[in-house]
Order: structure tokens, then C-alpha cells, then sequence
């Protein structure tokens, strides 16, 4: 007979874990934290400049990611009337507020690549 769960049964641990679920189906991926980071640092930037900046992605795979930030109101698209068309990219007021999460995530990256030199 399979044992039922005791922990995640309560309502406010239901929420919880929908909430992480949601969190990192948006933000998964090998990709979209340095995408985030680069447009938080560097501002608005077009395509090209970002795919110079974000070393090692794919022209088509920069431009999914960059739709589904877009789809997810993290990052959003400007088109500039010019001679070519000229888009750039930038991060949305919504997205700013990864910013803490982004900068702690670092932070343990740091700590963590020091503590495996130690050993």
C-alpha cells in the first residue's frame, strides 16, 4: 500500500509549490537568467549587440528565448522605424524585479564554486 503524503498536503504548501512550479517553467532553461542579466546590465540592446553579448547562444535560439520573455512580460520588444527596421530589446518594468533573485543566485554561484575549490 503506497503512503500518502504528510508535508506538501496543506493548502499553503500547495500554493507554494505551484508558485515554484510556475516560477521555473518561465525561467528555465540554460539561457533566459543570462539574457536577463545581460539586458539589466547593458540596457536596451538589439538583437545582434545581444547575441554578441550572451556567448555561446544561437541566433534562433536567442530569438525563442527572447519570445518567451517577451510572451512572459519579462523583456519587452521595441520596433524602430528606420532604414533597415531596427528592434531592440529591453528589460520590462516587471522583469526588473528579478533583478535580487538574479544577483543572489550569483552570489551563491560564487560561494559555491569557492567551496569546491576548498575541497
Amino acid at each position: 500500500m503506497k503512503k500518502q503524503a504528510i508535508v506538501n498536503t496543506t493548502t499553503s504548501c500547495q500554493t507554494r509549490i505551484a508558485a515554484i512550479r510556475d516560477s521555473m517553467e518561465i525561467l528555465s532553461g540554460k539561457w533566459k537568467f543570462h539574457i536577463l542579466g545581460t539586458l539589466m546590465q547593458g540596457g536596451k540592446m538589439r538583437f545582434m549587440d545581444l547575441l554578441r553579448e550572451v556567448d555561446g547562444i544561437a541566433a534562433k535560439t536567442l530569438s525563442k528565448e527572447l519570445q518567451d520573455l517577451e510572451l512572459n512580460q519579462l523583456v519587452h520588444r521595441t520596433v524602430i522605424n528606420t532604414k533597415p527596421i531596427t528592434v531592440e530589446y529591453g528589460i520590462s518594468e516587471y522583469g526588473k524585479t528579478l533583478e535580487p533573485i538574479i544577483d543572489e543566485i550569483a552570489k551563491w554561484g560564487t560561494s559555491y564554486r569557492q567551496m569546491l575549490r576548498k575541497k
